[in-house]
């Protein structure tokens, strides 16, 4: 018997077996964006966290390199042809990766901006849901397709030409679908109508630039398009157009045109809109479009099918004297409770997998959600557990979870449910990995792996590993701050004046009145589902002189960095073209002042097909972006290149005196290094920021727009527990200035440090929705009367629990 398979040592003890023994995650030399050739052993099955500033390299040894190379691999394992599908992943930058096992990635992005994607449809929800009323619904009306809002019902007929025995024969052939559409929204559930003022300026001809919709300009292909269609005159005041004239511009279908000689589509500006902008939920349009929209477009419920979506057809057959549109409305709490009440032996399969999902939702603290719920309006923490429901009643043992912050969004009672499910993960015998801020989560870790000691180049560096107690001990950043409890304030400011809220209903509200005080800092609290979203952006962020901080992600190339997404190189360029008498567009490289051997990007794109690609430095630019004849342009004794591989602290110093003296750059830069981000360089592209540094630049970002109240929505996330007091600095510098502050929040810190609470409940969903507390957090805390009190509580060290 070899070695390799025996089952006993000569003394007697039971051999390991070889395929035991591979039981660590091997790292070593991992290099991805700015670690610093970090080696680390992970224990397989056991629950480890990632902690440290953010930007101190978490996101690209968990993400970048761990479940970065377990997917590639598993990539690789199909077929040539497949693989060319798929998206091309590179292998990272690390010497050795070994004892890999399949990672199922769990992230905080956003679930699709499709207008028709929803809860139901994107958890499988809705297609079982279908398919119970396709066997049970009375009258029986067809298939499953025939409940869905997003197949249409057509029916058609003509002659087929076949080829029987030699012989070509023609037959004629009928078909249907029946879909469950509701053909006057097409399946969208709001009917739209808009203002036309908006749209044009009828006093101005086509060719005076009458159209003022965002990204039609005249001077593309939109422009030639409509001066050679035919359809009306581009010298004349719209104004004076006929009504034919009208109609062409505003509701004709795509209709093919052959303009200067090439095939062109012209397509009326309405049918054009709801292409390019109404396809898309309104939480996915950039801002720009966004307020376009706000302004130009007015959405009602579809009368004809009251905001179901749905057909007649899908609305007649029902189940139990309800029909699916009234069922994927109602709280998913109350979907179980009606799926446990159906006794069908016919379809007990089905209401047996419908019900585990659907208490899945509940135990996830989600049974507030309806399955009709648009999956764009989820924030980050309710996309990342919905995303999470699939995983729960998984028989896969031995694989690898991977999570980035799965407590965001969560208010404190809601941490100790989430921890559980993190634990049971790892009881079936799976490898659990999550980046986390959150001091109760890093609390039930096996083991604590803190990168730092700082951020961006000042981190990449493994600098405690081990217990929960010996970070403590550790003296690194991350331990120092572990036991970190705000206090109460001894004095709050007084309000000077308050914004009325009156009747607010939107979701879950109950005809909330509240006042929100004015010149201080306001702090809106409560469970997840609560209503704090549905009452400040329902009712506070659309009125005039509100600037809204939300939480969707900043979207940009890697052509983009912090100086092209502030705003920050416009005043850049235009001092360097003053000082040097030429024009900015030379000191842009995405413009005239690009290298012209790799276009601006700095480096060379080589792609290999289905095999990962390669990027190689610009031979010609070494990296830097630029011609080489811009560079001898300089300011301040600098030249562009040199200015944005500046970090923002020292670009604070250069811009804000001397010869490069820049008043509009230094006062972008000074709000970058007021939210902690004086480490970052201005060209850094903004595909290596950290998704909480992503969220501070954009902090600073809006902060600069004009306005006398700021509404911040969870602007913890992501955030270190060192960041949040410099956050806090932050926000009270905004009150000290003249400004209101609104809040919504979980983090106990802020809630501590706010001059006012308003504190939504009891619960979530239709539990929720009234202001079940009103007041300072001292008699928040000396109350208790609410779950916020109870945890706000314990986390000052006021709550006597004997």
């Amino acid at each position: 018997m070899s070695t390799a398979t025996s089952t006993a040592t000569s003394t007697g003890a039971p051999a390991q077996a070889a395929a035991d023994s591979h039981d660590l995650i091997r790292v070593h030399g991992a290099r991805e964006n700015n670690l610093r050739d970090v080696s680390v052993e992970l224990p397989k099955r056991r629950l480890t966290v990632f902690t440290g500033v953010s930007g101190s390299g978490k996101s690209s040894l968990v993400f970048s390199t761990i479940a970065a190379e377990s997917q590639r691999m598993i990539n690789e394992t199909y077929s040539a042809f497949l693989q060319g599908l798929m998206p091309t992943l590179n292998r990272p930058d690390v010497d050795v990766l070994d004892g890999l096992t399949t990672a199922i990635v769990v992230g905080q992005e956003r679930m699709g901006g499709d207008v028709r994607s929803t809860v139901g449809t994107a958890t499988d929800t809705g297609a079982m849901l279908r398919i119970l009323f396709s066997r049970l619904g009375e009258p029986h009306i067809g298939g499953p397709q025939a409940f869905s809002f997003n197949v249409a019902s057509i029916s058609g007929a003509g002659a087929v030409t076949l080829e029987k025995g030699g012989r070509e024969i023609k037959e004629r052939r009928e078909f249907s679908i029946t879909g469950g559409m509701c053909p006057r929204c097409e399946g969208r559930g709001t009917a739209s109508d808009f203002d036309l003022t908006a749209l044009y300026d009828d006093s101005k001809s086509i060719d005076e630039g009458a159209i003022t919709i965002p990204g039609m300009s005249m001077d593309g292909w939109f422009g030639r398009i409509l001066r050679g269609c035919g359809f009306f005159p581009a010298d004349k005041p719209i104004a004076q157009f006929t009504k034919r004239e009208l109609d062409a511009l505003l509701y004709k279908e795509p209709t093919k045109l052959k303009i200067e000689g090439i095939n062109l589509t012209y397509t009326g500006l309405i049918p054009q809109i709801q292409k390019s902008f109404l396809s898309k939920d309104r939480e996915a349009m950039q801002p720009y479009v966004r307020a376009f929209v706000d302004r130009a477009v007015v959405f009602a419920e579809c009368p004809e099918c009251g905001g179901t979506r749905l057909s007649e057809a899908a609305r007649s057959s029902k189940i139990a004297g309800v029909h699916i549109g009234e069922v994927s409305a109602w709280q998913i709490s109350d979907v179980a409770d009606w799926i446990h009440g159906l006794d069908e032996p016919s379809v007990a399969p089905l209401l047996s997998s419908l019900s585990e999902t659907l208490d899945s939702f509940v135990e996830i603290g989600l049974g507030y959600l309806s399955l009709d719920r648009p999956a764009g309006t989820l924030s980050g923490g309710e996309a990342q557990r919905t995303k999470m429901i699939r995983h729960l009643g998984s028989a896969l043992t031995d694989v690898t979870y991977v999570f980035d912050e799965p407590t965001i969004g969560l208010h404190p009672h809601d941490i100790d449910r989430m921890n559980t499910l993190l634990l049971r993960l790892r009881d079936k015998g799976n490898t659990v990995l999550v980046v986390e801020h959150k001091p109760e989560t890093i609390a039930i870790a096996d083991q604590v792996v803190d990168l730092g000691p700082g951020a961006g180049t000042a981190g990449g560096e493994v600098v405690y590993q081990g217990s929960l107690d010996g970070l403590r001990a550790s003296g690194t950043l991350t331990g120092r701050h572990l036991d970190d409890r705000a206090t109460l304030k001894t004095s709050v400011r007084t309000p000077d004046g308050a914004m009325e809220v009156r009747g607010a209903d939107s979701h879950n509200l109950r005809n909330v009145d509240v006042d929100i005080p004015l010149g201080v800092l306001v702090a809106v609290t409560g469970v997840a589902g609560s209503g704090k979203t549905s009452l400040i952006h329902g009712s506070v962020a659309s009125r005039d002189g509100v600037v809204l901080v939300d939480q969707t992600a900043i979207k940009g190339s890697r052509r983009s960095n912090p100086a092209t997404y502030t705003g920050l190189l416009e005043p850049i360029r235009k001092a360097f073209a003053k000082a040097n008498g030429v024009k900015p567009a030379l000191f842009s490289a995405n413009s005239e002042g690009a290298c012209p051997n790799c276009n601006g990007a700095g480096v060379i794109y080589t792609d290999l097909g289905i095999m990962a690609g390669i990027s190689t430095l610009c031979e010609v630019c070494e990296g830097k972006r630029f011609d080489a004849s811009v560079l001898e342009y300089t300011l301040g004794g600098k030249d562009i290149a040199e200015v944005l591989a500046m970090p923002v602290s020292e670009a604070v110093e250069f811009f804000g005196a001397g010869d490069a003296k820049t008043p509009a750059a230094h006062k972008i830069l000074v709000r970058l290094a007021d939210v902690g981000l004086g480490y970052l360089t201005l060209g850094q592209p903004l595909t290596t920021l950290s998704g909480g540094e992503r969220q501070r630049l954009k902090l600073a970002t809006q902060m600069g727009e004009q306005g006398g109240v700021y509404v911040l929505d969870e602007p913890t996330t992501g955030l270190h527990l060192a960041d949040v007091e410099q956050l806090l600095g932050l926000l009270d510098r905004l009150v000290d200035s003249g400004k209101s502050v609104i809040v919504i929040e979980h983090h106990q810190a802020v809630m501590a440090h706010a001059d006012w609470i308003i504190d939504l409940g009891p619960g979530a969903g239709h539990d929720g929705g009234r202001v079940v507390f009103e007041g300072t957090p001292a008699d928040l805390v000396a109350g208790r009367s609410t779950l916020t009190g109870e945890h706000l509580a314990a986390y000052v060290g006021r709550w006597d629990r004997g």
